[in-house]
């Protein structure tokens, strides 16, 4: 999807008079991306933080979009912009340690669950995950929640570059950086593209739908006939085995 008339006159004219003026009008026109991507995200603010907190952390990833983006290498804005915006809500989140010592020991108890499921019998099952933990299900049930707001994929770059988005030809027209991080990422596609396909088809979905389809996790709840928090911690225990098996 490239950009509509109305943002390619914008961004002419930001190219042409890089104005402070101009750059206002640019950020303003995307303000709404910000709230779109926080949405997605599949974490809470943590105390002392609000939702709005959050779009604030954000508009640091709009301006650093705003200040790299280049029209001529073919990219959509919406689709260079949504990665920063989301990186600059993690890294600020990341400085107030969110996650207590205990909830970071949970976590690396269930990586380490999934990873010895997989190794020992090359698919999961909610009771042998549990069993290798040492967990009743209600503690497990927050450890998957825990995980589904902590740990998050890099799939939105991935599904970009699969919807193609990037427009390839300026890409390899550009330096030999920009065409090793092409390749890089082609990588990164089929690599991800062959751990979802191991995935159970319920984890497949909310990835799917989370991910590809943008839906939030109360929409993928209400088309699998769940609750929100069940489609939370399947997303945590479907992005923890991808990682597992995206690493191993």
């Amino acid at each position: 999807m490239g950009l509509e008339i109305p943002d390619a006159e914008l961004w002419r004219e930001y190219g042409k008079n890089p104005t402070a003026e101009h750059k206002e009008r640019i950020v303003q026109r995307y303000l709404p991306l910000i709230k779109y991507v926080v949405g997605r995200m599949a974490v809470s603010a943590p105390s002392g933080l609000d939702f709005e907190d959050l779009l604030s952390f954000g508009v640091f990833g709009l301006l650093d979009a705003v200040e790299r983006f280049d029209i001529s290498k073919g990219f959509s804005f919406q689709t260079f912009a949504v990665p920063r915006i989301r990186g600059a809500v993690l890294d600020e989140l990341r400085k107030y340690d969110w996650i207590s010592r205990t909830g970071r020991e949970k976590l690396q108890k269930l990586n380490r669950a999934i990873e010895k499921v997989l190794q020992d019998r090359g698919k999961l099952h909610d009771e042998w995950v549990m069993r290798e933990m040492g967990v009743d299900e209600k503690v497990y049930r927050e450890t998957l929640e825990l995980a589904s707001r902590s740990y998050i994929v890099s799939l939105d770059e991935v599904v970009a570059l699969e919807d193609s988005d990037v427009n390839l030809e300026g890409v390899l027209a550009g330096d030999e950086d920009e065409v090793t991080s092409a390749l890089e990422n082609q990588d990164e596609i089929d690599r991800i593209s062959q751990a979802l396909l191991q995935l159970p088809e319920r984890e497949m979905q909310v990835i799917s739908f989370y991910y590809y389809e943008g839906l939030t996790l109360k929409e993928i709840g209400r088309i699998l006939g769940v609750t929100e928090s069940r489609v939370s911690q399947i997303h945590g225990k479907a992005i923890t085995a991808l990682r597992a098996l995206i690493t191993n």
